[in-house]
C-alpha cells in the first residue's frame, strides 16, 4: 500500500513528458521562449518517462456539434460547453515565465509535461455539473516492456449556475467564504476547482462567451495556492494571482492560465517591498484520443466512489459552516491526502461492501485532521 503512495506521489509531482509516438528531440525548441538566454540552462523540466502510443480524434466531436446546434438559449449553450470538456484525453501541460520584476532577474526553467487523463461527469443537475478528473497511464520501460496502468486521481472542478457565494483563497492554507456581488450573478457561472483530495484551491465567476464557433469562459484575478509543480522544487513565494480560460475546440479544449508569483508578508498580506517575483504563462491542450483502454480507471472511479462522495460531501459541510477555512498545512505539500489516498485503495480494493456508516466516520475524522487547531476555523 505504502510503495503504491509513493507511486502516486511520484505521478503527481513529476507527470512524464513524452510519447512513444512523439519523442521530443534537442533541435526542438519552444516557439515562445527567451532567444538570448542560454538555451541548456532553460531545457524544460518535468518528467523524462515514455508513455504509450495514442490514437487521436481527428472529427469533430458529438459534443462539440450539440454545443453549435443553432436556435438554443444561452444558459444551454453554457451547459454544452461544460459538458463538453467530459472525455478522454491526451492532456499536456506547458509553463513559462515570460517577465522578471526583481533585480538580476533569471527565467525559471519551463515546465513540460503529459497525461492520458479521463475526464468524468460526475454529476448534472442543470445548474450544477461535477467533472472529475482521472489520469490513467501506461509507461514504456527501457527494455520496451510496458508498465501500468497506473491509476491516479486528480483535479476536480465544479460548475455552479448564479452562485451567490464564492470561496476565495487568503494564503497561508486559509480559505475566506465570500458573497458574490450582486451583478456579477444573473447569467454568470462560478468555477470552483478542487484538488486531488478535494480539498479546495481556488474559485473564480465568469459570464460564458459564444461567438459562432468560438466559446470561452475566463475570469478575473484571483489568489491560488502553489500547485505541486512549483513548491517541490522552489519557496521563493507564497501565492498566484492569475486567472484561467477554458476554452472548447472541435476535438477537446485548452486551458490558459496567466499567473503572477507574489510573496507574502507574516500577516499573509501582499509583501511590502518588491512583492512580485515573476509572470508566467501556461496552456494546457486536452485533445481528445480514442482506442485507449480507460478499463482500470473506470473501475476505480465506480469502487472507489462512497468514499470520495463522503469526502466531497464533508468538504461541502466544512465550507457552508465555516467563514473561513484553514488548514495546519498543505493538502499535498504536507501529504495530508495521504490517509484519504489509502481509505479509498482499500475500500476500492475490498472483497465486501464496505458499510456506508464506517466510510462516514473514517472520512469524517481524516478530513477533520486537515483542519488548523488554533481555533481560526469560524
Amino acid at each position: 500500500m505504502i510503495s503504491r503512495l509513493v507511486l502516486v506521489l511520484t505521478l503527481l509531482c513529476q507527470l512524464p513528458s513524452a510519447y512513444a509516438d512523439a519523442q521530443p528531440t534537442n533541435e526542438r525548441q519552444y516557439t515562445f521562449s527567451w532567444q538570448f538566454q542560454d538555451e541548456s540552462s532553460l531545457s524544460p523540466r518535468g518528467g523524462t518517462t515514455t508513455g504509450t502510443s495514442v490514437k487521436l480524434v481527428t472529427e469533430p466531436s458529438a459534443e462539440w456539434k450539440a454545443l453549435q446546434e443553432p436556435g438554443l438559449s444561452s444558459f444551454e449553450r453554457d451547459r454544452r460547453a461544460i459538458l463538453a470538456m467530459a472525455g478522454e484525453y491526451r492532456a499536456t501541460f506547458d509553463f513559462i515565465e515570460t517577465a522578471g520584476f526583481v533585480t538580476a532577474y533569471k527565467p525559471n526553467r519551463p515546465y513540460r509535461s503529459w497525461g492520458t487523463e479521463k475526464v468524468y461527469l460526475v454529476e448534472d443537475k442543470g445548474t450544477s455539473i461535477v467533472l472529475q478528473h482521472l489520469l490513467v497511464m501506461s509507461f514504456v520501460g527501457e527494455n520496451g516492456k510496458v508498465e501500468g496502468p497506473f491509476v491516479t486521481k486528480h483535479w476536480r472542478q465544479d460548475w455552479q449556475y448564479e452562485a451567490p457565494e464564492q470561496l476565495v483563497f487568503r494564503g497561508n492554507n486559509t480559505w475566506q467564504r465570500v458573497k458574490v456581488p450582486a451583478d456579477r450573478q444573473s447569467g454568470f457561472w462560478r468555477q470552483t476547482v478542487y484538488q486531488v483530495d478535494d480539498s479546495p484551491r481556488y474559485s473564480g465567476v465568469a459570464k460564458w462567451q459564444h461567438l459562432g464557433n468560438y466559446s470561452s469562459w475566463s475570469d478575473e484575478d484571483g489568489w491560488r495556492p502553489l500547485p505541486r509543480r512549483e513548491y517541490s522544487i522552489r519557496g521563493d513565494y507564497d501565492v498566484l494571482i492569475g486567472n484561467n480560460r477554458h476554452i472548447i475546440t472541435p476535438t477537446g479544449w485548452v486551458h490558459e492560465q496567466q499567473n503572477l508569483k507574489v510573496k507574502l508578508d507574516k500577516t499573509g498580506e501582499i509583501a511590502a517591498s518588491n512583492p512580485a517575483l515573476a509572470r508566467e504563462s501556461g496552456f494546457n491542450r486536452y485533445e481528445r484520443i480514442q482506442d485507449f483502454d480507460w478499463s482500470e480507471g473506470d473501475r476505480y472511479i465506480q469502487a472507489s466512489k462512497p468514499v470520495w462522495d463522503a469526502v466531497r460531501d464533508k468538504w461541502q459541510r466544512l465550507i457552508a459552516s465555516n467563514e473561513f477555512l484553514r488548514l495546519r498545512g498543505s493538502p499535498d505539500k504536507d501529504n495530508l491526502f495521504i490517509p484519504l489516498y489509502q481509505y479509498a485503495q482499500e475500500v476500492a480494493e475490498s472483497k465486501t461492501p464496505v458499510p456506508a456508516a464506517e466510510i462516514s466516520k473514517k472520512v469524517d475524522a481524516a478530513v477533520q485532521d486537515y483542519l488548523a487547531r488554533d481555533g481560526k476555523n469560524r
